[in-house]
């Protein structure tokens, strides 16, 4: 995304916005350790959390850089899509093609895993590059529409072109290979005697992505591509006034939302190792407005909440089921745990958007607020006016 986005005015460029307010020196250090310290927490993880704690991590993590994007795109830019499993799909899809080999009907480009996932991104970046001319004229409700059918079609697409998709039963995904190394249950390494196998090695693979994909969403968020898809959420006329170029800042965010997606989709691929339609329905795209939602608009670190609540809060019904009161497992007669997972976060998102608009970070700010004792008034000296000499 270039600079020229937004004209070189400085109530443009050198404005804060009013929802990130200066942070002080002593608040900022205290996000730097509670950043550290979560960072230590997660690099351990796989010497001492089961493999099934960790699976869930993996999808958590595919999910939350696929939430990047939308926050980019509609917490924001304003813009609504319904079609995000579209450009995930496009991403897993991608990355099974080209890094896989020709299995009877299914065909594959065999290229190096890192490359395939590359080209798996800016193959969903260059979708969103397409759809960008219908993005630019079109906002709101009428834009979460037309993108709409961008998910029934991706769908009749990978349920009809065999070759690439594998059809209805879906392809297996080649492993990811880096540096000579595999990350597979093949490999044989062993780390403080934990042996090694896809998921822990993984964990690391997606643990970088993650924290790469934050770093640059937050940077174009506080940065003049983010101030731009600000004022273009608030008024496109007032955009429009202070230099703003809404065709291209609205074409830009969908292409950057696109990409994000298509890592996600990769990750997606990589930590399910099979790609199967079904799963890229418009019931994901929901998952990833509810996520958004859920961590509060706008919000990177919300995405990532989001994101986990969401994708962890049905496998762990799912698994602990036997357990818990008029929940069953899948099969049997009853209310499964999918469906008592859509219900619970279905209410949340309604009832934060009734009580705390601004999402979980918004009830986290207020919480924290409400503790941090109230400042003692300032008492200031009047200043002495001098008395009026009466002629």
């Amino acid at each position: 995304m270039s600079d020229d986005t937004v004209a070189p005015s400085r109530s443009a460029a050198e404005t804060r916005p009013s929802d990130a307010p200066a942070r002080s020196l002593p608040q900022r250090l205290r996000g730097a350790a509670l950043a550290a310290v979560v960072m230590v927490v997660l690099l351990a993880l796989p010497f001492y959390v089961d493999a099934f704690w960790l699976r869930i991590g993996l999808f958590a993590m595919a999910a939350a850089v696929g939430a990047l994007g939308l926050t980019i795109l509609f917490g924001a830019a304003g813009q609504l899509s319904l079609g995000h499993a579209f450009f995930v799909a496009v991403g897993t899809y991608g990355y099974a093609f080209l890094s896989g080999d020709d299995h009877g009907e299914v065909k594959g480009l065999g290229l190096p895993p890192l490359a395939a996932a590359v080209l798996a991104t800016l193959l969903a970046g260059a979708c969103g590059l397409l759809f960008s001319p219908i993005a630019g004229r079109l906002r709101g409700i009428y834009l979460g529409i037309a993108s709409l059918g961008l998910v029934f079609l991706g769908h009749h697409l990978l349920l009809n072109l065999r070759p690439v998709t594998g059809g209805y039963d879906g392809r297996n995904v080649e492993p990811f290979s880096l540096g000579g190394f595999t990350f597979s249950d093949a490999s044989d390494l062993l780390l403080f005697r934990v042996p090694f196998g896809a998921v822990e090695s993984l964990w690391y693979l997606f643990l970088g992505v993650t924290v790469v994909a934050t770093l640059v969403a937050r940077n174009v968020l506080r940065g003049r591509p983010g101030r731009a898809f600000r004022l273009m959420r608030d008024s496109e006329v007032g955009a429009a006034a202070m230099g703003v170029r809404v065709g291209r800042t609205k074409a830009a965010a969908f292409v950057l939302s696109s990409m994000y997606a298509g890592v996600g989709g990769v990750l997606t691929a990589l930590a399910f190792q099979r790609a199967v339609p079904d799963y890229f329905d418009l019931h994901l795209s929901i998952d990833f407005l509810a996520m958004i939602i859920l961590g509060g608009l706008g919000s990177t670190s919300g995405a990532l909440v989001g994101a986990t609540f969401v994708i962890a809060l049905p496998i762990v019904l799912s698994r602990y089921a036997d357990a818990l009161p008029l929940v069953v497992g899948p099969g049997q007669d009853g209310l499964e745990a999918s469906i008592a997972a859509q219900f619970v976060y279905g209410a949340l998102v309604v009832v934060v958007m009734l009580t705390q608009p601004g999402g979980l970070r918004a009830m986290v700010t207020a919480v924290r607020d409400r503790r941090r004792p109230a400042a003692a008034p300032r008492t200031s000296t009047p200043t002495p006016v001098p008395a009026r000499r009466t002629p």
